[in-house]
């Protein structure tokens, strides 16, 4: 909820920030004219050259957010593959050791769904982390106690231990990919090029007698809009835009153990 309010200000900040660089720049283009008709000698090209930069910006940035955000629902189902590989392999154990470890693998389960359910509350998703590595102690000691039964397959230690060694890596994996974004100057590179092209866009409509609103607002709307959506999706858990409908890959399997 926070970020929504964040995102919203911000992108209503840049949509007044661009309508008042607009009147700026068409005010400055009609003091232009007043001293020399015409526009100035390579008005054009640099104009060119900035609103090429500042679709570069947003190709990139809108482009990367999007490819984040499906990275961050592709590695939900690659969890939930990790352990349910892992869970089948437990059949193989010793009946006896089979019974506490499925017990650990559900109450597992149970926390990782619960631990980006609330990502907005730091403390609870502090204490779901905390609860994940706790768990994954007391699997691996317990699948690496059930080895030495006297009923255990042979070369069991040797097909267990990299399911959970899989189950246990996508979490870390998983946490570092909702903190991968791209540099801060790029977030502060977008909205000034935006502004620099709404003065340029204002300057540039300084030959007609009336403002041009529905252009003028087009353009600042949608260049708000974008910035958004672009923030929206850079924080799958926090934003409008969430990935929380694919924890339910988690959750049916939860459900079939």
């Amino acid at each position: 909820m926070y970020l929504q309010w964040i995102a919203s200000a911000l992108a209503l900040s840049l949509f007044l920030g661009m309508l008042l660089c607009v009147e700026i720049g068409r005010r400055m283009g009609v003091a232009q004219l007043r001293k020399e008709p015409g526009m100035p000698k390579g008005f054009g090209a640099s104009e060119s050259a900035i609103f090429a930069l500042l679709g570069l910006i947003l190709a990139f940035s809108f482009s990367g957010a999007a490819t984040r955000f499906e990275a961050h629902r592709q590695l939900i189902a690659a969890e939930a593959n990790a352990i349910g590989t892992a869970y089948l392999r437990l059949d193989l154990l010793p009946s006896r050791a089979q019974i506490e470890l499925k017990s650990l693998f559900k109450r597992y389960i149970d926390v990782r769904i619960s631990s980006y359910s609330r990502n907005e509350d730091r403390v609870a998703t502090q204490q779901a982390h905390a609860q994940t590595a706790a768990l994954q102690q007391q699997i691996w000691q317990s699948a690496t106690a059930s080895y030495d039964l006297v009923d255990a397959r042979p070369n069991l230690d040797l097909i267990l231990p990299d399911a959970l060694n899989a189950m246990f890596d996508i979490t870390t994996t998983r946490a570092e990919a909702l903190d991968n974004h791209p540099p801060l100057i790029v977030f502060l590179l977008l909205p000034l090029l935006a502004l620099v092209s709404a003065l340029l866009v204002g300057f540039d409509m300084s030959n007609n007698k009336h403002r041009r609103w529905l252009h003028i607002v087009s353009f600042a709307a949608v260049m708000s809009l974008t910035v958004y959506v672009i923030i929206d999706l850079e924080y799958p858990r926090l934003g409008l835009i969430r990935i929380n409908a694919a924890d339910q890959v988690l959750i049916d399997l939860r459900s079939s153990m």
